[in-house]
């Protein structure tokens, strides 16, 4: 054991369970908050040029994240069975999952991105564009998918960072790509009279940027893991069990994405100001909701690297602590977001219309906040220990079992409101189904750590 893993082993297993996950829920927390900036800013920006601007922006969600259910999948898969195998003292082993996740993750995100460029017109149509709306989402879209592979490969790093207990490296790397964008909004845009396509330049050199700096990150030896070609095997049991493992992140980012195009399906009969009100609300919910993400990721090299070592006490404190903290997290954001429901609106767009529809929108996303606590938990915790069917189960219920019949039948019986209440109501029964599986999980643990060869290492 050497003195890096000597390191992780007092972080993971000697340190009290609040502390632990509040010191890697707060740097992850910040990762998820910048990630969504990247996407707020845009929306800020890009709606001063118009309401079918501002709706473009909204079309483009869905291919943003199709890239990162690649970066999630090869990330969570890698990262979980890394956390294990290191809880197990297999480094080589972690090492060889660090770089086939990695080099498939950017292989994947390359060919992907060359695809949707060669049929983009085709593509903003099927993703719910109208007439008006193309020309501003082919524009924004074309550097979308040029920064995508770099999105992808930095999902990737991202995660394996933090499985290891580098949540802190992580977040330099996203953080510092969420600055960039800012700045590099408004400059590119109005400074040079670049217009969307400002935003999607600032957006497309903030991904890069941030990709360099989390690879720099694994060449520069600040990690446990190491990457190399030699040990990329995309054809292997390594590249099965990663994608085991990562398929509950890939069916929910997938599911993401498909979710967001039904939706601008179902709000283009409504007009651009149905459309773009909703993707508003939609990145407010997103900020919202990547604040328990955050804290949910706090969890998952907790989770794994302390079930791999037989540490199961620590898991159990580290379920339900969690818990505890994003139901009080998240009711203060839900508080908030009822009271200034309106502004955060205008924030985007002052269109009386869009206003007017993305109000009650918000607020009955606020009231979703509460649910989604107990459904990231449940769905991360199963993944992180490696039981990839209940994670992509449960992975699938928000955004799928629920969400896309919801917002395909309850339009036809109330309307916008259907649309603007879909939301709501899969977070809810999501939630009331995750449930049972958490309660009967954290039940069947041992009541007692148990002592195994790393804990001999360590001695």
């Amino acid at each position: 054991m050497n003195e890096k893993e000597k390191k992780q082993y007092e972080q993971l297993v000697l340190k009290p369970i609040p502390p632990l996950i509040v010191s890697l829920a707060v740097p992850t927390t910040i990762s998820m908050m910048v990630s969504m900036i990247y996407n707020l800013v845009d929306a800020y920006f890009v709606g001063k040029l118009g309401t079918s601007a501002a709706a473009a922006i909204g079309i483009l969600v869905s291919v943003s994240a199709v890239f990162q259910a690649i970066g999630f999948m090869c990330g969570h898969g890698s990262g979980g069975r890394i956390s294990m195998e290191l809880g197990h003292g297999h480094k080589a082993h972690a090492d060889a999952y660090a770089s086939t996740g990695f080099f498939a993750s950017l292989s994947l995100g390359i060919i992907l991105a060359a695809l949707g460029l060669l049929l983009i017109t085709p593509l903003m149509y099927m993703l719910g564009s109208t007439d008006t709306i193309l020309p501003y989402a082919r524009t924004y879209g074309f550097y979308i998918l040029l920064s995508a592979p770099a999105l992808s490969a930095s999902c990737t790093l991202n995660n394996i960072m933090r499985y290891e207990g580098k949540a802190s490296l992580a977040m330099i790397g996203l953080v510092s790509g969420g600055v960039i964008n800012m700045i590099g909004d408004p400059i590119l845009m109005f400074g040079f009279h670049m217009g969307i396509a400002g935003a999607g330049l600032s957006t497309a050199l903030s991904q890069w940027i941030s990709f360099g700096i989390l690879l720099y990150m694994f060449l520069a030896h600040k990690t446990i893991t190491e990457l190399s070609l030699k040990n990329f095997h995309p054809f292997s049991l390594d590249m099965a069990k990663i994608m085991g493992n990562g398929a509950p992140s890939l069916v929910r980012q997938t599911l993401n994405s498909v979710a967001a195009m039904a939706l601008n399906i179902a709000a283009n009969p409504y007009g651009d100001a149905a459309i773009a009100a909703m993707a508003i609300v939609g990145r407010i919910a997103l900020f919202f909701g990547s604040i328990m993400t955050g804290i949910g990721q706090g969890l998952q090299p907790v989770s794994a690297y302390n079930y791999g070592a037989h540490k199961f006490k620590r898991v159990h404190q580290g379920v339900i602590f969690t818990f505890l903290l994003g139901e009080a997290v998240l009711g203060c954001f839900a508080v908030l977001g009822f009271i200034f429901d309106k502004q955060l609106i205008m924030l985007f767009r002052d269109d009386p219309k869009v206003v007017e529809i993305g109000t009650l929108a918000l607020r009955l996303q606020c009231i979703a906040l509460l649910f989604q606590s107990l459904t990231i938990i449940g769905n991360m915790t199963f993944q992180a220990i490696g039981q990839s069917l209940k994670a992509t189960f449960l992975a699938s219920l928000r955004t799928g079992v629920y969400y896309l019949p919801a917002i395909i039948i309850l339009p036809h019986f109330f309307g916008l409101l259907g649309i603007q209440m879909s939301q709501t109501v899969a977070d809810i029964c999501a939630a009331l189904t995750n449930l049972p599986f958490l309660l009967v999980f954290l039940k069947g643990l041992p009541d007692a750590n148990e002592h195994v060869a790393i804990d001999d290492e360590y001695a």
